[in-house]
């Protein structure tokens, strides 16, 4: 069950369908006094710095990804782009789209990567298209993020040609070293592992405001003082936990190797040497959520 969907149900009490475990409701004593209550048990993430746009050198170009939603309607969506008729469409495999803008504005050609759970990478395509495709996608997503949240969580990279007869690589400065040609599935490597960070840095996010929300909450635990929240509002505060703790677990699949690698051995080490420059393994190993949930069943 996709996260928004398990929110809006949290906000019936009378269909509660997100209602915690007993042992979540079942203390509302506060903690003893020799148990202390560390503020790193729900420190938020740290930021991750991330590239300005005037680092972009002559010769090289920029490369995109959003994440807009939990998941895209791909086939609708590879119909619409038919009926617009401004990309040239083909599928890399069952979750990604592969989009070609038909028209050229210079000789470097404008590519789209489309992923079934609701990310998006734009390869040499200017702000306003790439605004112009983010609203084109609105009908096709299930479940969209905020504007705010999109637009605060993308991420912007390089990429420049490699030598030719020379594979593609990651740079130590990040950027991405693509062939002239004949360079589809070195873009789709690239793009799948960037694809799996925006999406990642939307849970953190979501994650961040939550913690934001019983930050009160905390505060007054360690200070002793009596918590004011009602019955409904914990209610509600472990809804919306369970939701996050499930999507949480859901990341732990994000770990294994898609499928597609697995008989195509260069792309496989192009997307595990990716996933680790953007550390995927350590940013799907949250545990801030358990550790929220045990402050607010203790001290509620």
């Amino acid at each position: 069950m996709r996260l928004f969907a398990v929110l809006r149900k949290c906000d019936s009490l009378a269909t509660f369908v997100c209602k915690p475990p007993l042992s979540w409701t079942r203390h509302f004593s506060l903690p003893a006094p020799q148990e202390s209550i560390s503020p790193l048990q729900i420190k938020k993430r740290p930021a991750r710095k991330k590239r300005p746009l005037d680092e972009k050198q002559p010769g090289s170009y920029n490369v995109v990804a959003y994440a807009t939603a939990e998941e895209y309607d791909l086939e609708s969506l590879a119909a619409g782009l038919k009926m617009q008729n401004l990309y040239a469409t083909s599928k890399v495999d069952n979750n990604a789209l592969h989009a070609l803008a038909k028209y050229q504005i210079d000789a470097e050609p404008r590519e789209i990567f489309f992923f079934r759970e609701g990310s998006v990478v734009l390869w040499n395509v200017s702000d306003l298209e790439s605004g112009n495709v983010i609203g084109f996608l609105k009908p096709y997503e299930q479940d969209a993020y905020s504007e705010k949240l999109v637009l605060g969580e993308c991420e912007t990279m390089n990429y420049h040609h490699q030598v030719e007869g020379k594979p593609s690589a990651l740079e130590e400065s990040g950027d991405f070293i693509v062939p002239f040609e004949r360079n589809l599935l070195d873009k789709y490597t690239f793009s799948n592992s960037l694809a799996l960070s925006v999406k990642l840095s939307i849970w953190e996010a979501m994650l961040d405001e939550y913690i934001d929300s019983i930050e009160y909450v905390t505060e007054d635990l360690k200070s002793g003082k009596k918590i004011k929240m009602s019955r409904e509002e914990v209610l509600r505060k472990h809804g919306e936990l369970f939701a996050l703790r499930h999507l949480i677990n859901l990341s732990s699949d994000l770990l294994d190797t898609p499928d597609f690698y697995w008989d195509r051995d260069q792309y496989e080490r192009l997307y595990v040497q990716t996933c680790g420059y953007f550390n995927i393994n350590r940013r799907t190993k949250v545990r801030i959520a358990p550790r929220a949930s045990r402050l607010i069943s203790r001290g509620l």
